[in-house]
């Protein structure tokens, strides 16, 4: 018995981050949309009750902060399921990105071992509710319920809260990823240090002002080029500042120069998707996307020795993700 499963990407249309909370975690408001590319799961039952062996594109993966592991050993102890399990996953949404991709895999890993477990065991009940889904993905990572259904939803509290709302249409999106990656911990302490830093030249903390959920909902509605949308994270890459390192002046003019030639190739909105390190832009056409990733498809502007390129594609938007497939 097999099991594929797709584990699609996301990006984050608008993304607001607010205060750190009392957990450490910090409190946000945005738009999640699951795309068009995605990492690849096959699960097949093999080896001894209890092992599980994960290839990633060919190489053997045993590091336990792995969310494919550790979404099974946490399957594993509130089901359970013991068979011998023998995964392998095909990569192909890019780390350090900020699309998800860890948190979709995680998600899709579940998703997959519900699904064999009623199989296998011919009982529904031998699976997880869909609640019991939703707590377990929570535990694994704020981002990770979002990725049990997909789709385009506005998304607060720590990521747990999800509200689906209507798919979008007719959008072609092109992914720019510089050949570098992004740290999330050290992108929201960039982000606390420079609120830390504002505190004290102003006498209080500055956190700029969120727009409202029926706002950002209702805007989803209108043009692209009238979103009112933007990143938090954004201005911290595209901005120079004295505390920056070579390496993070470099980086910031890759970002500023992505963001301004997607806007310059015709892009109706664009921004950075997640803590970075992608950015993205919305096109009317695919031919228009596909034109604009052409001359996004090149050398980074700093003249790189070792040849690093932009990694670009072109991809839509998903109504919802897609199911486990179950093969005998």
């Amino acid at each position: 018995m097999t099991c594929l499963i797709e584990a699609p990407c996301k990006i984050n249309l608008h993304l607001s981050i607010g205060k750190k909370r009392p957990d450490g975690l910090h409190s946000l408001k945005s738009l999640f949309a699951t795309l068009a590319l995605s990492d690849t799961l096959r699960f097949e039952f093999g080896g001894k009750k209890g092992d599980c062996h994960l290839l990633v594109t060919g190489e053997e993966i045993t590091k336990e902060n792995n969310l494919v592991l550790k979404a099974v050993s946490l399957f594993r102890e509130r089901t359970g399921f013991t068979e011998g399990l023998n995964i392998r996953l095909l990569k192909r949404i890019p780390m350090g990105a900020g699309l998800g991709g860890g948190s979709s895999d995680a998600a899709s890993t579940l998703l997959a071992l519900n699904f064999l477990a009623a199989a296998r065991s011919r009982r529904p009940s031998a699976a997880l509710s869909a609640e019991e889904l939703r707590e377990t993905a929570a535990f694994l990572g704020s981002d990770v319920p979002f990725f049990l259904s997909g789709g385009l939803a506005f998304v607060s509290g720590r990521g747990e809260r999800i509200e689906p709302l209507k798919p979008l249409e007719g959008l072609w999106v092109v992914l720019v990823k510089p050949p570098f990656s992004s740290d999330t911990a050290s992108a929201y302490r960039l982000l606390d240090g420079m609120r830390k830093r504002e505190k004290a030249e102003n006498g209080k903390e500055i956190i700029r002002e969120t727009l409202p959920k029926k706002v950002l909902i209702r805007s989803l509605e209108a043009d692209p080029r009238t979103w009112p949308f933007y990143n938090d994270f954004l201005p911290l890459f595209l901005d120079s500042h004295p505390s920056q390192n070579e390496e993070e002046k470099a980086n910031a003019l890759v970002y500023r120069t992505i963001v301004e030639e997607l806007r310059g190739q015709g892009a109706s909105f664009a921004g950075l998707s997640g803590s970075g390190s992608c950015c993205f832009g919305m096109f009317d056409t695919k031919k228009a996307a596909e034109r604009a990733a052409k001359g996004l498809a090149r050398a980074n502007p700093q003249g790189d020795p070792t040849g690093k390129r932009n990694l670009v594609r072109v991809t839509f938007f998903l109504a919802h993700r897609a199911d486990p497939v179950l093969e005998y």
